[in-house]
């Protein structure tokens, strides 16, 4: 039985740690900007078809080809933010908030008829996908990855925020925006950095995600991205550590209510889950670690 539970902490903690890094990403855009990018799924997207062009088409050697799909989400983030949002920054939230689902529609248009209205499977290396026995655990190179790789965004997200004069910039502009621009902090370069963060989380997030599925196509990254939205509600909008606060509740959440469940009430796991998050929303309005002043 404890082998049992460990086994399902195992995997919530991988499946959390994507929930964690996604919504990180939509935090850092919803602390400078007060939106929600819907957008941001693409980006997963961006990443898993830079993964099989530059990995299947041009031969690149695996390591290089996801590295490389990572700094394309991030570019594609940064160039989103220059050529779709700054022209209405100024706009209502309403307007800004329209322009990333008319940005979202793009892209899946885009995808479907440029590259594929199917998926596209991806050569994943057979490391990637082995798994070990370890004291009765079965332990999986992409759930170590991903844990591994969750840790590390953390902590390098920290190390940037708290020392580096553009991450104390951004957490000054999180508190306000309007006071952090009058001190002569520019706006644009906060701004277009915590879009190429978000993309570049994003970026993780989908290679992640691209490896437990095995394959890419036009609306990957939907549920993930509107799953972290309520990881990021859950933790309280405008909070980093929320944000992934609310990605692990959600991940084991999930795990633990598919183990739990019997087999008739599966097919309701999802409206429990949800059930169980309005409930805590409901005690917790601005979500568990959220201010009142960024939900307003």
């Amino acid at each position: 039985m404890s082998e049992l539970v460990a086994q399902q902490v195992l995997n919530a903690l991988a499946l959390g740690g994507v929930y964690a890094l996604l919504g990180l990403g939509l935090a850092m855009v919803f602390s400078v900007l007060g939106m929600i990018n819907f957008a941001h799924g693409e980006l997963m997207t961006f990443t898993g078809y830079a993964l099989i062009f530059l990995s299947a088409t041009l031969g690149w050697p695996f390591f290089l080809a996801v590295f490389a799909a990572f700094a394309v989400a991030a570019a594609s983030a940064a160039l989103i933010e220059r050529v779709a949002f700054r022209p209405v920054r100024g706009a209502s939230l309403t307007t800004m908030l329209l322009t990333t689902f008319a940005i979202s529609s793009i892209l899946h248009v885009v995808f479907q008829n440029f590259i594929s209205p199917r998926p596209i499977a991806v050569a994943i290396p057979d490391w990637l996908t082995s798994t070990a026995q370890f004291s009765g655990l079965r332990i999986g190179m992409l759930q170590c990855i991903s844990l591994g790789v969750t840790v590390v965004a953390l902590i390098g997200l920290t190390v940037f925020l708290r020392f580096s004069i553009t991450g104390l910039a951004m957490r000054a502009a999180a508190q306000d925006f309007s006071i952090t621009r009058l001190m002569g902090i520019p706006a644009n370069r906060v701004i277009v950095t915590a879009f190429a963060i978000s993309g570049l989380l994003a970026g993780l997030s989908g290679f992640l995600w691209v490896a437990q599925r095995g394959s890419v196509d036009p609306l990957m990254g939907f549920v993930p991205v509107l799953k972290a939205f309520i990881a990021v509600v859950l933790g309280g909008l405008g909070s980093l550590p929320g944000a992934v606060l609310g990605g692990f509740l959600l991940g084991f959440l999930e795990v633990l209510l598919r183990a739990m469940l019997p087999s008739e009430l599966l097919p309701f796991r999802d409206a429990i889950s949800l059930s169980i998050i309005i409930t805590i929303l409901v005690l917790r309005p601005n979500g568990l670690l959220g201010r009142a002043e960024a939900v307003r």
